[in-house]
């Protein structure tokens, strides 16, 4: 049974804030050499010079959960989308493999933008799910897009069998992450909603305030300009984020975290040691 992480509901965990402002303390900076870090995979990249500056397992290739909702959201804008289109939430959006909730009730209409928009934002999967679905072809469609996609970015070691990442055979390295994840960036719409505190939907009558599903976008001594987060039992607490320390850019990729907020613990040890660093 998937676990409901309270910080993909909205609820950050003041513990966690807490924990970010200790850690990027200039008093505590000189104290870290090297980032313990207790996730099994993880990838730090100068955005600027292309420089790895941390790696551990970065070539293994493990289940990424919601972390596929960018390649999700790169086949959906790849297309040319109408983004005002109405969609409706059908029987077939549901989650029938994890049996997870979601806000989104079956007949709810959206338009392709806000469906897009709480995918990528607050990891919504029947809204990813819808979006697969309306896709010329179909879903089938979409999926087979996904790793052709994939391959164009020469992400040898990812495959896509869906477009929420609940099953845990969408899987990926670090490595190929990083591919994706400065493909995505290209895509200013993408770049925004990702990057959203919060956003609110009107599915029919009444309306629906979605948080983002990243704890750390509400501190802003992060500077984040693109993020995703995922989790299932398989594939733990996953983290991928491109933040600013000094006049320096970095690509942090973070895959199976250790606990409800293994993945947030060990990216501010990231960030504290890059700022020790720049």
């Amino acid at each position: 049974m998937l676990r409901i992480n309270p910080v993909s509901r909205g609820c950050v965990s003041l513990s966690i804030l807490l924990l970010s402002f200790v850690a990027s303390s200039p008093s505590h900076a000189h104290m870290i050499s090297r980032p313990p870090l207790l996730s099994r995979s993880a990838l730090v990249i100068d955005q600027g010079s292309g420089r790895v500056l941390y790696e551990k397992n970065a070539h293994q290739a493990y289940p990424i959960a919601s972390l596929s909702k960018l390649m999700t959201a790169i086949v959906v804008m790849e297309n040319k989308p109408q983004l005002e289109q109405r969609i409706q939430v059908r029987p077939e959006d549901r989650d029938v493999l994890k049996r997870t909730h979601s806000r989104l009730l079956i007949g709810s209409v959206l338009t392709r933008r806000d469906m897009l928009h709480i995918a990528l934002m607050s990891s919504e999967n029947r809204a990813a799910s819808a979006l697969s679905r309306t896709y010329p072809g179909g879903r089938a469609l979409f999926v087979k897009r996904m790793n052709q996609k994939a391959r164009q970015l020469g992400m040898r070691q990812t495959h896509f069998t869906d477009p929420t990442g609940l099953t845990p055979r969408n899987t990926s390295t670090a490595y190929d992450l990083v591919r994706m994840f400065d493909y995505a960036y290209q895509f200013p719409l993408i770049r925004q909603f990702s990057t959203d505190k919060s956003y609110t939907v009107y599915p029919g009558r009444s309306q629906l305030v979605y948080r983002s599903s990243d704890g750390l976008i509400n501190n802003k001594s992060w500077n984040i300009q693109l993020q995703k987060t995922g989790y299932t039992d398989e594939a733990g607490h996953c983290l991928l984020l491109r933040t600013t320390s000094g006049k320096h850019t970095y690509v942090i990729i973070i895959l199976g975290g250790n606990g409800s907020y293994g993945h947030y613990t060990d990216a501010i040890h990231i960030k504290n040691w890059l700022s020790h660093m720049a």
